[in-house]
Formats: C-alpha cells, sequence, structure tokens
C-alpha cells in the first residue's frame, strides 16, 4: 500500500481563502446560505454537503487551535480569554444553524438517491444529533467547555519542590522510579499531599459538571447523563451491560495476572511489602531507564524507530516537526496530559504531551503518533463527517502503534538488557491499566446514575470500586487519604465525561493486532492501515474486521487475550 505524508490543506471553494472566525458577524453569512440554498438534484445535494464539511473543517481548526494554545500556556490569559470567546460567543450560535442544515438533509428528497453505503454512518450520526439537539441546552454545553477546563488551569499549577529542585507533577513522577526507596517514598507523599491542597476546588468543579450535565440529559429526555452520553458518543454497538460485562472480566481474568506481576516486583525488589511508591522501581543498583533527555531528542528516535517500521509512519512526524505541530516536554504552567489535535482543514495534526524523559513517554509519544498517522489517514476522506472515526478505534490506532513500535525500541535502549527491561514495562503496563480503566468506568455509572451524590458518598463509592480493582499484593496501609481523592487526577473525568472505556475495548483490539503482527509483520500493518482509512464511513464491528479483529469484548476473548500478553512476557523473561 502507498501513503503519502505529503498532506495538503484542505482547498477553499466555498469560503474566501483568507476567512478567519473572528466574529459571529463574519460568520453567519455562510451558515445562511447553507440554510437557504435551494437544491434541486443529487449533484446539488452533495455540492452542498462539501460546502457544509468545508466550513465545518474550519470553524473546528479554529477552536482546536484555541484549545492547543491555552493547554500549552495556562497562565496566558489572552489564550484563556480567545478560548473562552469562541465557546461561549460562537460555538452557542452555531448549533441552531447545526440543527437546521441536520433537518434539511434530512428533508432532503435527494438524501434518498445518497449512496447508502457511502453515507450509512454520516446520515446515522446526522439523525442522532437531530434526536439529541435541545435549544435549552446550548448555554449549558458553553459553560460545561469552559468550566471542564478549568481543570486544566488548576492542574497546571501544581508543582513540588524534591531534592532544592521545583517539578511539575508530571516531572515529579521520574523519582518513583529511582532505586532509593525513601526518595521514591517522598516523590509519592509530595505528589499526593499537593493534589490534596486542591482537593475542595476541585471537588466543587466536579459537583458543578455533574450537575450541569444532568440538566443535560433530563432536557433531551433522559433519565440520566450516562444514558444520554452513550447516545452522543455514538455508541450504537455496545451498551451499559456490556461495560459491566467487561469490568467483571477485567476482574476474573486480568486482576490474577496483575497479582502475578506484582508478586514478581516484590520479589525482584527483595521487599517484605510492595507499597505504590514500590511499583515502578527496578532492583537496588539498577539505574532508571532514561530513554531520550530532551522533547528534539524524543522526536527524532521516534521518527527513527518508525521509519524502521513503515517509512509512512516516520514520514508522518516528519510532516509535523516541519509544521511545528509539536509541543512535547512538561514545564510549569503547561497543562497535563497527551492528546494528538485532529485539524481538519491543515490535515496534518498537533501533539501535546509533557515528557520528562521516562519510559511513559515514550509510549505516549508512539501512542499519539499511532493517532496522528491516523489522522493523515484520513485527511482526503470527501466530507469532514467521513473522518469522525468511532473512539475505540481511535484508539485501536494509537495503543496498536504502542506494541509494533516495541520491536524497533533499540532507538531508546541500546543495551540488550534495558531494552528486556523496556519491553517487560510495557507489557506490564498493557496489563495493569485494565483494572485502572474498568475503576474509573464503573465509577463514572455510579457517579451519573446518582447525581445528587454528596461529596463524602462519592468517596465512599470511590474507595469501593477501587478496592474491587485494586491488587491485595500492594500495601496501602495509612494512605487512605490520598486513595479517597485519586479520582481527582484523571482528567476525563473533568474533560471528557465516560470517554474511557475506549482504551480498554482498543487495548484488546491492539493486543489482536499484535497478535497478528507476531505471524505476519506486513499483513498485520496493511490491515492497521487499511481499517484506520475507512475513517468513520464503517461501523465499529466492520472496521475491527477491517484490521482482522472480531469486536467482542466478552470474557472469552479477554481471557485469551491475556494469556497470549503473558506468554510473551515469559519469553521475554528466558531473554
Amino acid at each position: 500500500m502507498n501513503h503519502s505524508a505529503d498532506i495538503k490543506k484542505i482547498s477553499r471553494h466555498f469560503l474566501p481563502g483568507d476567512f478567519a472566525v473572528t466574529s459571529w458577524e463574519a460568520l453567519e453569512p455562510y451558515l445562511k446560505d447553507l440554510e437557504e440554498r435551494k437544491i434541486n438534484n443529487v449533484s446539488e445535494l452533495e455540492q452542498w454537503l462539501r460546502d457544509s464539511s468545508e466550513l465545518e473543517a474550519v470553524i473546528s481548526e479554529d477552536a482546536s487551535w484555541r484549545q492547543i494554545r491555552v493547554t500549552c500556556d495556562t497562565d496566558n490569559k489572552d489564550l484563556e480569554e480567545a478560548y473562552v470567546f469562541f465557546m461561549m460567543e460562537i460555538q452557542p450560535k452555531i448549533q441552531p444553524y447545526t440543527d437546521k442544515l441536520n433537518r434539511k438533509l434530512l428533508g432532503n428528497p435527494f438524501t434518498r438517491e445518497l449512496d447508502s453505503k457511502k453515507y450509512f454512518t454520516y446520515l446515522r450520526n446526522v439523525r442522532k444529533n437531530i434526536d439529541l439537539f435541545r435549544e435549552t441546552n446550548i448555554p449549558l454545553f458553553a459553560e460545561l467547555n469552559v468550566e471542564s477546563q478549568r481543570f486544566a488551569v488548576i492542574s497546571g499549577k501544581m508543582t513540588v519542590h524534591i531534592k532544592g529542585n521545583e517539578y511539575t507533577l508530571q516531572q515529579a513522577t521520574k523519582f518513583l522510579e529511582n532505586p532509593d526507596r525513601n526518595l521514591r517514598e517522598e516523590a509519592y507523599r509530595k505528589i499526593n499531599e499537593r493534589r490534596l491542597q486542591d482537593k475542595n476546588e476541585l471537588n466543587e468543579l466536579y459537583t458543578k459538571l455533574i450537575k450541569k450535565r444532568h440538566r443535560v440529559a433530563l432536557n433531551a429526555g433522559f433519565n440520566n447523563f450516562r444514558d444520554f452520553k452513550f447516545v452522543e458518543m455514538g455508541r450504537f454497538d455496545y451498551t451499559k451491560n456490556d461495560c459491566f460485562q467487561f469490568h467483571d472480566a477485567v476482574r476474573m481474568h486480568v486482576l490474577p495476572l496483575v497479582n502475578d506481576i506484582y508478586e514478581r516486583k516484590k520479589k525482584k525488589l527483595s521487599l517484605p511489602s510492595l507499597r505504590p511508591w514500590d511499583i515502578n522501581a527496578g532492583p537496588a543498583g539498577i539505574e532508571p531507564l532514561h530513554p531520550f533527555t530532551t522533547g528534539t531528542e524524543l522526536i527524532k528516535k521516534t521518527i527513527s524507530c518508525f521509519k524502521e517500521l513503515d517509512p509512512f509512519f516516520s514520514d508522518c512526524l516528519e510532516k509535523m516537526k516541519d509544521m511545528r505541530h509539536l509541543d512535547l516536554e512538561s514545564r510549569k504552567g503547561k497543562a497535563p496530559g497527551g492528546y494528538n489535535m485532529p485539524l481538519l482543514e491543515s490535515g496534518a495534526p498537533f501533539i501535546f504531551m509533557n515528557a520528562a524523559g521516562q519510559l511513559d513517554d515514550v509510549t505516549t509519544m508512539v501512542h499519539e503518533g499511532g493517532h496522528a498517522i491516523h489522522s493523515f489517514l484520513v485527511h482526503n476522506l470527501e466530507l469532514s463527517g467521513f473522518k469522525e472515526c468511532p473512539t475505540e478505534m481511535a484508539e485501536v490506532a494509537s495503543m496498536s502503534m504502542e506494541l509494533f513500535s516495541m520491536d524497533h525500541w533499540h532507538v531508546f535502549f541500546k543495551n540488550k538488557e534495558e531494552l528486556i527491561r523496556a519491553k517487560e514495562q510495557q507489557l506490564e503496563r498493557v496489563i495493569t491499566i485494565f483494572p485502572w480503566i474498568a475503576t474509573i468506568d464503573k465509577f463514572q455509572h455510579w457517579v451519573y446514575e446518582h447525581p445528587d451524590h454528596t461529596e463524602e458518598e462519592r468517596a465512599t463509592a470511590w474507595m469501593r470500586i477501587v478496592n474491587e480493582f485494586s491488587s491485595p499484593v500492594i500495601d496501602f496501609t495509612g494512605l487512605d487519604e490520598y486513595r479517597k481523592y485519586s479520582w481527582q487526577k484523571q482528567l476525563h473525568l473533568f474533560e471528557v465525561p465516560f470517554y474511557y472505556i475506549e482504551y480498554g475495548i482498543a487495548q484488546l483490539g491492539a493486543i489482536g493486532l499484535w497478535r497478528e503482527y507476531k505471524q505476519n509483520k506486513r499483513q498485520a500493518l496493511d490491515n492497521y492501515i487499511n481499517a484506520l482509512s475507512f475513517g468513520g464511513t464503517k461501523t465499529l464491528p466492520e472496521l475491527f474486521k477491517a484490521a482482522g479483529l472480531k469486536f467482542d469484548f466478552s470474557p472469552k476473548p479477554i481471557s485469551e487475550l491475556m494469556q497470549f500478553v503473558k506468554k510473551e512476557m515469559e519469553a521475554l523473561d528466558k531473554g
């Protein structure tokens, strides 16, 4: 398969080349044009769809840049005001037009003449959006968009002092890998103490978000926000009961493997009890892995790694580097976390992360690199709506890349023993992430099923759920106050509610693709590229099938995939 990273900005035909979203007065005439335009045949309808898509891409990219800039510098009030201006003054006025245009499309007699196969998922999403739209929710969504960003502002200011230097919490996590156990404990406690300083502000913010989200759901005719969100996210192919089944499967088939991993860790470290500040550490005398030092080195090595895997993959990152679509290093005033931001008009996305020189940063970089490749692959699809892939498949793109790329991690680790350690840690993470995914997802189900809960009830529910998915091998004695508020570190709860089980479903897909890769590398990579190239033009089960996978996250297939990972870990142990 030949793919090119020589991505071109979408040519404008409907909007002037120099048009920018500066005010509502400048934008509205183009929405009015689409609303009032006469459509006399199917050819004119398809042109109308292309014009709508062009406008959508321009608006989306403008909003994306505002978000990128504010997360890169949360202290800059001008950038914050620009973001808030869009969310409060522009976005709420677009939404009624979006609904009118959706209704115009479905009400047009020529829509029936569109290729049903080509437009099936697109029109399904349009119908869903019409069903959910309520005028009364527009101001609530605007407020939620702005308020959810408060999490980034609060978290971006969190720093700790260790060994006389100031570190962001992301940077401070490197001390959790240090062979000095006292230093690890000091870092763990300082990070958690710092989080506790803002526990009340984050609790109040979350309560406010829950109440507004519940009102959104009631306004749209749902009993709770969970049920509303499942429809809004387009979860056409699974239900809340499938999620509950996933939680059970994690408890039955993943936790035993997690316990084995931590028992081995305790033995390797020669410890009478394994504390939470021990789980990322190596034995005394073995230094933590240092795969890179600077963001520049990280991207250079990742490009080399991707080139060995497939030259198209490295070309994508080279293009982004040339366009300065990367902000990789952690610093004070920068929002936490990492993301790949699609830019629908430009095509080449933007990668944001908080690198601090650790193996986890390599994983994040190749993860976001997988998302970036996905953005390149869908850029030339005809409509913006065709590029909106189900989030579960979007995460297959990123998580598969974590596993594919391991064969080429020698660019980060020249020493064979270090390379084996890195692969072992990655595979441990593949397994140990499942209980946390189940914890966050199950917690959200409880939160929105009980929207009027108190902060104390929330803490009690969290502790019950977190204990359900915690390994008994880890000794948490005396740490309940930290654990009680540990949900507050998860930005998804604040910014993208219910976006989390996708990581679990996608991890299963990624393991399945990696299993293919172990048997036939080129075929697995071709299946990967082929599935991603469809964007959102196929259903989720169809996309999994295109990747050579079955869409099934019931206990039996989960158990089989876990056993495959376990065997791969055992093979590494043997060298």
